[in-house]
């Protein structure tokens, strides 16, 4: 037992905590919408467009929190108008969009000889380094994020499952998309800092991809995925601990690995209920219902 609470009682390692709970609250709000609309691979081009911004914001002795929001928010207007040029696909612009903005960082930082330990932190994170400052931010940006989702939510399902009925709605499903790609800025800004740009992907879609075949509604699968989440944040910072690993990646490492688990779980739990079937065939309809508001 001590094993388990003994590196909680250093005080770096309860901010890691408590700040890997509030990415994980954040991500799962955001990484929802991502895992239902498909936009996975925008949530890993946006994570990793921020790079010239950081390393601008390195250079010039500004907030990196800042230089990170201007990259992503560029990224996610850049993707939105042309992304609506009919000859171009999403994935298509997207994708030229995250080689763009790489390269532009890549370019900045080999300008800098003094860039090596910034740069592994951008990618990798430093979990152990949070600070009060940094919790007090993931609390405020947790806090807007509920507040898009309450107040889109409606929209946003429209968006991610039946588009056209947006429309019909008046749901405005153009807004409703750029509020949805801020979302998932805010989550990846957010988090960028405490695990690293290559790893706040893992948090972003891991928790929310397994808890999407556990839970039938929207605030259900926000609810478990974040949950998901913390448990790979207690996990991983515990793994990193005994075993002096790196504390972002084991926590990554931790939330895709319980994906894994979900995934094997869920064809067990299908294999089982087929079996049952011919006997009572009523009780597993269930199985089959789509996600629900």
């Amino acid at each position: 037992m001590e094993a388990l609470i003994d590196p909680f009682g250093v005080t770096f390692v309860q901010r890691a905590l408590w700040g890997g709970i509030l990415v994980s609250l954040i991500c799962a709000v955001a990484g929802t919408w991502v895992v239902l609309r498909g936009m996975a691979f925008l949530g890993d081009a946006m994570s990793h467009g921020m790079l010239p911004g950081v390393a601008l914001a390195a250079l010039l002795g500004q907030s990196l929190f800042l230089g990170a929001a201007l990259a992503a928010g560029a990224m996610a207007v850049g993707v939105t108008l042309l992304s609506r040029s009919p000859r171009l696909s999403r994935d298509t612009s997207i994708g030229l969009l995250f080689v763009g903005m790489l390269s532009a960082g890549v370019i900045v930082v080999s300008h800098s000889s003094t860039f090596a330990v910034d740069l592994t932190a951008f990618l990798f994170g430093d979990v152990l380094a949070v600070r009060e400052r940094d919790l007090l931010h993931l609390g405020l940006c947790l806090a807007v994020a509920l507040v898009v989702a309450a107040l889109g939510h409606r929209a946003f399902m429209a968006l991610a499952f039946d588009p056209r009925k947006a429309h019909t709605l008046g749901l405005a499903p153009r807004a409703a998309h750029a509020a949805l790609l801020g979302l998932v800025t805010l989550a990846v800004v957010a988090s960028f800092h405490v695990v690293g740009t290559l790893l706040v992907f893992g948090l972003l879609i891991a928790p929310p991809a397994a808890a999407v075949m556990w839970a039938r509604s929207v605030p259900m699968i926000m609810c478990l995925a974040a949950l998901l989440g913390s448990v790979a944040t207690f996990v991983g910072l515990l793994a990193s601990w005994h075993w002096e690993t790196a504390a972002g990646a084991s926590i990554a490492a931790t939330a895709v690995a319980l994906f894994f688990v979900s995934v094997a779980a869920s064809a067990l739990r299908t294999r089982t209920a087929h079996r049952k079937r011919p006997h009572t065939p009523s009780h597993h309809h269930h199985q089959e219902r789509p996600v629900s508001p």
